[in-house]
């Protein structure tokens, strides 16, 4: 069952880098990743039913970090739809790291929850995005580890709100399955514009 965007829906994009795609920088508000790609797809298809699209993704950010600007970036808005991807970030780098730093998986769904509770309260529709990773080294290989039990987490966290989830992770996969990971993400973390492309063709087979 899909997402039914009505006229007049206010939609928030939110999360960290691969959501923010530099929309504080350029003169374009949903920066020029997916977010862009969805209002554009959405817009040509459906003159008919006008949608506001909100992009608050801030890069490097972490749960904890969305959870300080919850009330002012997202609550406040009022939106009819929120779609979070949040994750990369929250991967530890312990094992190989100077500065590296672990956040248990507990911790992750805790503040995620969090932040998704307010919003059921409130009937917003919810889209969660897995986070995802394309491993280009044996670092990334390593981080899989301590990756793979968040993305659970998120999954948990769908079913227990009623969410649409965007299963990334094995979009991304499977992509990569015949072409390797670079042409999809060349850093194995932030998409190129057909990472992008991908993402938010996925995103709008959610939406009606």
């Amino acid at each position: 069952m899909t997402i039914q965007l009505r006229a007049g829906d206010t939609v928030m994009f939110t999360g960290d880098s691969i959501t923010d795609c530099q929309h504080l920088e350029i003169e374009q508000p949903l920066g020029w990743g997916y977010p862009l790609r969805v209002a554009g797809e959405w817009g040509y298809h459906h003159p008919d039913r006008a949608v506001t699209f909100l992009n608050t993704g801030i890069a490097g950010n972490k749960v904890m970090d969305l959870e300080t600007r919850w009330e002012r970036d997202v609550l406040s808005t009022g939106p009819d739809v929120v779609s979070v991807l949040v994750g990369a970030n929250d991967v530890g780098w312990k094992d190989y790291a100077e500065d590296g730093y672990e956040i248990p998986a507990a911790e992750y769904g805790a503040g995620y929850d969090r932040l998704l509770a307010p919003l059921a309260e409130r009937g917003a529709r919810l889209i969660l995005i897995e986070p995802f990773l394309l491993p280009v080294n044996e670092a990334q290989r390593v981080q899989r580890e301590d990756l793979d039990p968040k993305i659970q987490v998120v999954r948990e966290l769908a079913a227990k709100y009623g969410a649409h989830l965007l299963a990334a992770d094995g979009l991304f996969a499977q992509l990569a399955a015949t072409t390797g990971p670079e042409c999809w993400a060349a850093d194995g973390v932030h998409p190129t514009p057909a990472g992008h492309a991908a993402l938010a063709a996925a995103w709008l087979q959610l939406v009606a």
